[in-house]
């Protein structure tokens, strides 16, 4: 393989791969990343130009444990994964400045969405007239919720200092 690869390039696997090359040179190539991950370069070509069709959970964990990319297993959730597949949750890392922007605009409305919630759970049951409300709090709350998920993603990246 050469040093940069063309039909993987779109992969997160072979995305991953190369920028944490930026800090170990072992994985400039995929034979290197291979050796240090417990498979066959072939398998590791497997992964990252998509023909396994899952890859396993315990080569993402040691790929993104390895590349210092929690995103992978993020992707591996919501795409791979039977249980999590859909689910939203991010999978590429922004830098702060964006990530606390997302985050401080989905508090926008908070104080609504608080008193709103008060008062369907005030007599301890959500009535049909309430369903409405009740639904907006709910997608509300899985807006913020996926923004808290993005900041953890950020900080969860910058433990290792490697960014």
């Amino acid at each position: 393989m050469g040093a940069r690869p063309t039909k993987a390039a779109s992969n997160i696997y072979c995305r991953c791969r190369i920028a944490a090359a930026k800090y170990d040179d072992r994985l400039n190539s995929r034979e290197g990343a291979a050796e240090l991950l417990g498979v066959s370069a072939s398998t590791l070509a497997d992964y990252e130009l998509g023909t396994t069709k899952c890859v396993p959970v315990d080569s993402v964990v040691r790929m993104a444990d390895l590349y210092n990319a929690p995103e992978l297993q993020n992707h591996y959730c919501m795409n791979e994964c039977p249980i999590g597949r859909g689910k939203d949750l991010p999978v590429e890392v922004s830098h702060l400045e964006s990530v606390t922007l997302k985050l401080l605009s989905a508090f926008q409305g908070s104080e609504e969405i608080r008193a709103v919630l008060i008062a369907i759970s005030a007599d301890g049951k959500i009535t049909e007239d309430e369903s409405t409300d009740f639904a907006r709090v709910l997608s509300y709350l899985e807006d913020v919720s996926a923004k808290v998920q993005e900041f953890k993603l950020w900080a969860e990246k910058q433990v290792t200092g490697r960014c």
